[in-house]
C-alpha cells in the first residue's frame, strides 16, 4: 500500500529544489503525496507530469497529519514547533521529515545524511525512532567532502574558515544581493563604456553609493555587494556565533562520536548567490602522503572529486559556478602545512541547497519507503 506523505513548505527554496529533485528521481510515483499550505490551502495543487495532485490541504488541520504515515516539512522552525509537538502529545504514528533547525539536538532524533551516517540511520530506525531532520548546509557539505577521513578516524581537530552564498539566508537576501550589484552597475555603467574615465574614480563612486540610505539593506543589514559579512546567526556566549558552533555539535552527533572531534572556525557570508565554500585546517592523527589522503577522500562517496592543486585546475572547477545545481562535490588545494607533516590544508564546495539541504531529506524519504 502506497504511504501518504505530506508535504509543507514545498514553495520555499529548500522546498521547491526537493520537489525538482523527487521528480527528476522519479520518488514521487510510489506514494500518495499530499501537498500543504500554511496560508494558501483550498487553492489547486501543483500538476506533475500532466497528473493533478488535487486541492492544496490546511498544514494547520491536525486532524488530516494525523492520517499521514509521513510528513516532509521545509516550512521552517516555527511551523514545526507549532505543530511537531501537538502532533506528538496526540500520539502520532508518523514519521517526521524537517529541513529546520529547532529539532536537530535532541536525543530521539537523528540528523540524516546518508553517505556518511547510514548505518545509525538503520539502527535508529529498528529502535523506534521516527524524527529525521536535516543538517546545518556547511556541516553536511564538509562531512560529504572529508567523509573518508572521518570514516577512518585520521582527524584529531578542524579549524574551518567558510564561505557562504547569499541563497543560505533565504530568497530574500538573495533578491537583496542582486538589488545591491544591480544599483551599483547602473552607478558606472556610462562610465565603464569611457575608455578615459578612472577606476578610482568609478571606485569612489560606487563607495559613495554604498554609504547611502537608499542602498538595499533591509536583509542583510549591511552592503554584501562588494563586500563580506564574517558573522552568521546570533551570538554564543563563548565568542562563536550558533552557525560556527553547529559545527562542531551536528558533526559528532551525526558521527555518533564517543570521543569529540573539535572543529571550530569563521563563518563567512560572502557575495555568491549559490554554493558554500570551506577552507579547512586538519590536524591529522598520524603523518599520511598527500597520495593516500586524495584516494582516501575521493572513494568513501561517489560524489566527490579531487582538484589536483595546480593554478588551471582550481581556477576552473574549484568555485560554486562549477558545483551550482549539481550533487558534486569537490575537494582541493589538498597539501601539508609547512607548520607540520600532519597538518592538511583543503578547501572544498558543493552547492547547499542540494546535499546541504534537500537531497538529504529525498534520501531518508526513499529509505523509510524501503523499510517502513
Amino acid at each position: 500500500m502506497k504511504k501518504n506523505v505530506g508535504f509543507i513548505g514545498w514553495r520555499g527554496m529548500v522546498g521547491s529544489v526537493l520537489l525538482k529533485r523527487m521528480i527528476e528521481e522519479n520518488d514521487i510515483t510510489d506514494i500518495n503525496l499530499i501537498f500543504f499550505s500554511t496560508s494558501n490551502f483550498g487553492n489547486q495543487a501543483p500538476t506533475i507530469n500532466n497528473i493533478s495532485y488535487g486541492i492544496l490541504k490546511n498544514a494547520y488541520d491536525i486532524d488530516l497529519l494525523m492520517n499521514l504515515d509521513i510528513i516532509i516539512t521545509c516550512q521552517g522552525s516555527k511551523y514545526t514547533n507549532d505543530i511537531y509537538f501537538k502532533l506528538k502529545k496526540l500520539d502520532w504514528k508518523g514519521y517526521w521529515i524537517d529541513a529546520s533547525s529547532v529539532l536537530r539536538m535532541k536525543s530521539d532524533v537523528i540528523i540524516v545524511l546518508d553517505p556518511v551516517n547510514y548505518n545509525i540511520i538503520i539502527d535508529s530506525i529498528n529502535k523506534g525512532i521516527k524524527t529525521f531532520v536535516g543538517g546545518n548546509c556547511t556541516v553536511s557539505l564538509m562531512l560529504m567532502a572529508l567523509g573518508g577521513l572521518f570514516q577512518k578516524n585520521l582527524i584529531e581537530w578542524i579549524s574551518v574558515s567558510t564561505y557562504q552564498a547569499a541563497s543560505g539566508s533565504g530568497s530574500g537576501h538573495m533578491v537583496e544581493l542582486l538589488s545591491q550589484m544591480g544599483v551599483l552597475y547602473n552607478s558606472v555603467s556610462t562610465d565603464l563604456k569611457n575608455p578615459f574615465c578612472s577606476v578610482l574614480d568609478m571606485e569612489r563612486t560606487v563607495a559613495n553609493i554604498i554609504k547611502t540610505d537608499h542602498f538595499p539593506v533591509s536583509k542583510f543589514s549591511v552592503p554584501l555587494a562588494t563586500s563580506l559579512i564574517p558573522w552568521i546567526d546570533i551570538s554564543m556566549s563563548n565568542g562563536q556565533t550558533k552557525e560556527e558552533w553547529k559545527g562542531e555539535v551536528e558533526t559528532n552527533k551525526i558521527l555518533g562520536s564517543k570521543k569529540i572531534i573539535p572543529i571550530d572556525g569563521i563563518c563567512v557570508r560572502i557575495g555568491s548567490l549559490r554554493c558554500h565554500s570551506q577552507s579547512f585546517t586538519i590536524k591529522l592523527k598520524k603523518n599520511i602522503s598527500i597520495i593516500d589522503v586524495k584516494t582516501i577522500l575521493k572513494n568513501h562517496n561517489t560524489w566527490v572529486s579531487v582538484v589536483e592543486n595546480n593554478y588551471e585546475d582550481t581556477i576552473n572547477n574549484l568555485n560554486p559556478l562549477k558545483v551550482s545545481g549539481t550533487l558534486n562535490i569537490l575537494v582541493g588545494r589538498i597539501k601539508k602545512m609547512t607548520i607540520g607533516n600532519d597538518y592538511l590544508s583543503v578547501f572544498s564546495v558543493g552547492d547547499q541547497l542540494l546535499w546541504g539541504a534537500a537531497e538529504p531529506l529525498r534520501r531518508i524519504l526513499l529509505i523509510l519507503k524501503k523499510t517502513i
